[in-house]
């Protein structure tokens, strides 16, 4: 089973990791995805280079520029794993959460195909146009 996972520090910081914790976390995922429960995985930039897109009742746009202030709607980062249960992903969860030093994760259990899946298009991409097959006589 797929399940995301959404970081939220609880900060936002300007200041870079640490060595020693951009080692730990290199670690972790390394050994994740030796394990092949790790499926994907990403970190995010301060908020103040984003954005929020609302859409209004009446069909008009709000875009708020961040940086964003409330610290505990701040979303660190996301990690795609896979999962035998929700019991074994909250448990690489807390593995998680241990190597950043704090803060919380929400897990979400992902639907069984991926509404997209961009290597699988870009295979279908590079195998080129669709041949009519030929008609037997």
């Amino acid at each position: 089973m797929r399940f995301m996972t959404i970081y939220r520090p609880g900060y936002e910081s300007t200041t870079p990791p640490t060595q020693e914790h951009m080692a730990a976390m290199g670690k972790l995922i390394e050994d994740m995805a030796k394990s092949g429960k790790l499926i994907a995985t990403d970190g995010l930039q301060h908020s103040s280079k984003g954005a929020r897109v609302s859409l209004n009742a009446d069909g008009s746009f709000k875009i708020t520029d961040g940086p964003f202030t409330e610290a505990k709607e701040i979303i660190g980062g996301f990690a795609i794993i896979n999962a035998s249960s929700k019991e074994e992903a909250i448990e690489l969860t807390k593995t998680f959460l241990r190597a950043a030093g704090g803060g919380e994760s929400e897990i979400r259990l992902m639907h069984d195909q991926p509404a997209f899946d961009s290597q699988s298009t870009a295979r279908s991409a590079s195998a080129g146009p669709l041949q009519p097959e030929s008609s037997a006589r």
